[in-house]
């Protein structure tokens, strides 16, 4: 097929914007994504029901609008929970980074994406400007099973812990330089009380020398999932734009019924997943030592008509923290597509892993139900801030004093009109 040359100039700044996002979240280079924007557009009328970008649809549409749009990364993204909870509440992903090759695959069978890799090698000014910054950053440092592992073994934790406690500061360097209007950052709960307070006081001092006012709550997940998972969201507000007194809220708890563990129960589980009688008599013995030691360990047999322990992604080894009792039978473990749904995942996402993978992942992941709630109240402050001063739209300028360098801009509201 012969090829001729085309040239366009003074395109309008919006599109241009647009154009650079849609490419960099499907990792083609700009020709390649015109060219496939044009074969599209030159097939409609032609038999094709309706134009698209691409020929594969994304397995969960990106919101495109809505009440109040936004923009937002999504780093150290895992299976994409913080993503999915973004969605919900009206963002558009335009960056994501996650290095475990197992996690991309997930991700990018669900949102059609391939995160990017290692954090520590992104430029922060390759990253697109974005409206809030979402990370759900390395969490085993600093969680309780994480830290007693890491004891064990005579290894260091925390800030200490050179491979994953530090991920933190590049995170700050990335707010630092494209200063999002705010960050909604999650964790475990022991962040806050790890190395006696003071990691958390790092991190907290961190976020507010960049000037972010910081708000900070440990949540629970078993309002949303029939699960009890505490962790922490921190939620940051770019003093610059918003001033000190900022009217956050984190979400109230959900009122209503609470979800119980028969909600999510497969009604035709495999015999695979039922405990041998092996395992079954080990973590009975098991749980009988440390119990005449005066020790809480062992394992859990769930109420069905409550909740579970925290899932872990240990859960691949014997899966012993959640068992499903069955009548005349060994209890069992909880299958993967359970295991997602205890984490609020729907069922039209794919699992596309080993199940010992997926056990990994879904022991990791974020609930996306809550992500959604902390970003519609992040919202709610957006608009408070441009209702209070009659304002139409944020957009990023160039700083008061002049300074043309793009790292030093800053997003802020502008009049209407």
């Amino acid at each position: 097929m012969s090829t001729k040359q085309i040239l366009i100039r003074d395109v309008p700044e919006s599109i241009y914007e647009w154009i650079e996002s849609e490419r960099h979240a499907k990792r083609v280079s700009q020709k390649e994504f015109l060219l496939k924007v044009l074969e599209s557009a030159a097939s409609y009328g032609s038999g094709t029901p309706q134009p698209t970008l691409f020929d594969f649809r994304p397995s969960i549409a990106q919101p495109v609008g809505g009440p109040f749009p936004f923009t937002f990364i999504d780093l150290f993204a895992g299976i994409g929970g913080m993503r999915l909870g973004l969605q919900w509440a009206g963002g558009r992903n335009v960056f994501s980074c996650e290095w475990d090759r197992y996690c991309q695959k997930t991700y990018c069978a669900w949102f059609n994406d391939t995160p990017h890799g290692d954090i520590r090698k992104i430029k922060p000014d390759e990253i697109p400007d974005h409206d809030i910054l979402a990370a759900g950053f390395p969490c085993q440092p600093f969680s309780i099973a994480g830290v007693s592992k890491k004891n064990s073994l005579g290894r260091l934790h925390g800030f200490k812990d050179g491979s994953q406690g530090n991920l933190f500061f590049y995170l700050a360097t990335i707010a630092s330089v494209k200063r999002p209007l705010a960050l909604i950052l999650e964790n475990v709960k022991n962040l806050v009380s790890h190395d006696k307070g003071r990691t958390w006081g790092t991190i907290k001092a961190t976020l507010e020398e960049m000037e972010y006012k910081v708000f900070h709550r440990v949540i629970d997940a078993r309002d949303y999932v029939p699960q009890h998972r505490e962790r922490i969201f921190i939620v940051c507000f770019d003093r610059r734009v918003f001033g000190d007194s900022i009217p956050f809220e984190f979400p109230a708890t959900p009122e209503g019924k609470k979800p119980k563990v028969a909600d999510i129960l497969e009604k035709n589980c495999p015999p695979k997943y039922t405990l041998s009688d092996h395992l079954w008599r080990y973590l009975r013995d098991y749980a009988d030592r440390h119990k005449e030691k005066g020790n809480g360990f062992g394992f859990g047999l769930a109420d069905v008509d409550g909740v579970t322990r925290t899932l872990s992604a240990r859960y691949y080894k014997d899966g012993s923290e959640i068992l499903i009792p069955q009548k005349g039978k060994n209890p069992r473990r909880l299958t993967p597509r359970e295991c997602a749904r205890l984490m609020g995942f729907p069922d039209e996402l794919p699992i596309v892993v080993s199940d010992t993978q997926a056990y990994r992942q879904f022991g990791n992941a974020l609930v996306p139900q809550i992500a959604s709630e902390v970003a519609k109240r992040v919202v709610a402050v957006f608009r408070w801030h441009m209702e209070t001063r009659g304002l139409s739209q944020f957009r990023a300028v160039a700083p008061t004093n002049g300074t043309p360098d793009r790292k030093q801009e800053v997003r802020y509201a502008v009049a209407a009109g």
